[in-house]
């Protein structure tokens, strides 16, 4: 069932086959900036509309201003891919040029914006699917985990066939809103459509924009460039050459989401849009250049699925990023191991876990984390481009002061952006991310001592001696002479030196023969090793095994004490109940005892052949 659910497990040879073209690169990498329009143009024109409809006009400077951060961004990504194409973006270049404390605030920032990205975009497109359609508002939460289900499902198969999966809806959304655009420069046709909802704009507005609030507008513009930074994350994601079809897909990225952000801030200062009643800016702008027909209709369905299918980006991202760590000895090294899918599948289960948490938590409403978003990925933005700018100076490649003149004025933009959205949002919940950033550094640093304590334990890097054996004693418990007890013995015989059997006593018919007549029995079979019949005035079959190896151990400390459990394995799933206790009671008792191995031969149980003739 699994397999079907999943797929066959691939070969390494097969791995190509879920690796991804620049195309696919869009829908696996890239929804999450691509979608960013829906709301980055929005968040300009809330923070100008305090100020009146008289400062609606400076959405498209500020607009301008952040596509060119976005082309400095784009420039930097690029260079990142070719630097450090192993993938792991802010965390490889902070690490490398910055050293080992910045680069886990720059992993630790990357994780808390992943899952933000996960729950805020299915949150808005459910959003958007409850707006539509009222009477599912009471099953937002259920949507959004059978959503998140989906996608992870999806991504536990291979980011390739999830990229192919998403890539129709992906084109549909990039052309749909290209040809909005250009009908509404050309000739819109719904411009004197009476727009629904009533305008939210302040009847008395203020006289002069001030400087810090074009500040805050273009900080809050700037979430529009959340996701520009997974294509570089995710690097070996790609066909190969990776690095060349990586540097495409960013420059695809960059190109759309360009054009798509100039032409709404164009359309929104002609239009004068501004905020209103349960529309979005978005929407206005749709309606007025196409009209509320059916394309508007379609488009907007459209968005609402790319929206929720934006999470997707953060499945790329970060399993990369925490295999990473993981290699670093900064998360447990299961993250580092790849499933029969060749994809990191535990890092994707704790990205889906941390996200459904955080889903459940905020009852599915996107209002509640969006004061949360952006920070994490600002301050990878941040550390990646400081990052660089020490890459140019220690390298000194042709041109490297031009390199680092345009990382460093990015550096500094988007360490001025974090620090707005810092301020302008701690009390609304962005406190949370400054928390979460320094707990997650923690719990790195601690898993990276206690990896370090473990390597000095176990020598790991130096040569040890050479192995010396011990004689070996493998004691196997039985209960009976019968075919079980005879293939645990004959096993046991081909493991050691010395075996012996051991019963514990008991009344008669509670576990088997009573001990005289396993006695006599053993004597009649003789097989070879001796049978220790250990008594207890208990009805414990554990203490009284335990308490004879401490005897044996302490007579004899040079050997090697090997503990042999007979087990059946029946051949239907639900017998298995009916077997094997004394195993699990048995395996309990001796899991943490370090001077004994505990072993376990499995006999198989068929059923009997049906004769037909009875």
């Amino acid at each position: 069932m699994w397999n079907v659910l999943v797929g066959r497990p691939l070969r390494s040879s097969e791995a190509s086959k879920e690796q991804i073209t620049p195309v696919e690169g869009l829908s696996a990498l890239s929804l999450d900036a691509l979608t960013s329009v829906a709301y980055g143009p929005e968040a300009i024109i809330v923070v100008l509309a305090v100020a009146g409809s008289g400062s609606l006009h400076l959405v498209l400077p500020i607009t301008v201003a952040i596509v060119a951060l976005l082309a400095i961004l784009v420039f930097s990504y690029r260079q990142v891919i070719d630097a450090y194409p192993g993938g792991g973006g802010a965390y490889a270049v902070s690490r490398a040029n910055l050293g080992a404390g910045t680069s886990l605030v720059a992993g630790a920032a990357l994780i808390v914006d992943y899952t933000l990205t996960v729950a805020v975009s299915i949150a808005a497109g459910v959003g958007a699917l409850t707006s539509a359609f009222p009477s599912l508002t009471s099953a937002t939460v259920p949507i959004c985990l059978g959503i998140l289900a989906l996608i992870t499902l999806l991504n536990l198969r291979g980011l390739g066939e999830t990229a192919r999966a998403f890539l129709l809806p992906t084109m549909l959304f990039i052309v749909g809103l290209l040809a909005v655009i250009a009908i509404g420069l050309v000739h819109p046709l719904g411009l004197n459509e009476p727009q629904p909802g009533q305008s939210l704009l302040p009847t008395h507005g203020l006289q002069v924009v001030g400087f810090l609030l074009i500040l805050k507008a273009f900080s809050a513009g700037c979430s529009a460039l959340t996701g520009v930074e997974a294509i570089a994350n995710g690097v070996p994601l790609f066909k190969t050459p990776r690095v060349t079809r990586a540097k495409r897909t960013e420059m695809l990225l960059g190109v759309i989401l360009g054009v798509m952000l100039l032409g709404l801030a164009v359309l929104a200062r002609r239009w004068h849009i501004g905020p209103r009643s349960n529309q979005t800016v978005l929407s206005q702008i749709m309606g007025m250049a196409v009209g509320r027909h059916w394309a508007y209709y379609i488009l907007s369905l459209t968005i609402t699925v790319v929206l929720a299918l934006a999470a997707n980006t953060s499945f790329g991202g970060l399993p990369i990023l925490a295999s990473l760590l993981a290699r670093d000895h900064y998360l447990p090294h299961l993250f580092s191991l790849r499933g029969d899918r060749q994809v990191f599948g535990n890092g994707i289960w704790v990205l889906a876990g941390l996200s459904a948490a955080l889903l459940i938590a905020v009852g599915g409403n996107t209002n509640a984390m969006i004061p949360l978003f952006a920070i994490g990925v600002f301050t990878g933005f941040t550390l990646s481009q400081a990052g660089l700018v020490v890459h140019w100076w220690r390298e000194r490649p042709p041109r490297w002061h031009y390199r680092a003149l345009v990382n460093g004025f990015g550096a500094v933009v988007t360490a001025l952006a974090t620090l707005v959205f810092l301020v302008s949002k701690f009390a609304q919940g962005a406190w949370v991310v400054v928390l979460a950033v320094p707990a997650f550094v923690l719990l790195f640093v601690r898993i990276h001592a206690y990896y370090q304590r473990a390597g000095l334990e176990l020598g790991v890097g130096s040569i040890p001696t050479k192995p010396v054996g011990r004689r070996t004693l493998v004691i196997v418990p039985v209960t009976s002479v019968s075919r079980l007890t005879e293939y645990a013995l004959a096993e046991a015989l081909s493991m050691g030196q010395e075996v012996v059997a051991v019963s514990v006593a008991m009344d008669p018919g509670i576990d088997g023969l009573g001990s005289e007549e396993l006695e006599r029995a053993w004597a009649q079979w003789n097989p070879g090793p001796p049978l220790r019949i250990l008594h207890t005035d208990f009805t414990s079959v554990v203490q009284p095994i335990v308490a004879f190896i401490d005897d044996v151990q302490e007579h004899s400390d040079q050997q090697q004490i090997v503990v042999l459990i007979p087990v059946v394995i029946p051949e239907r799933l639900r017998y298995r109940l009916l077997h094997n206790q004394i195993d699990l009671v048995l395996s309990a008792a001796l899991r943490s005892r370090p001077d004994v191995v505990v072993a376990r031969v499995a006999m198989p149980l068929r059923a009997p052949a049906v004769d037909p003739t009875t």
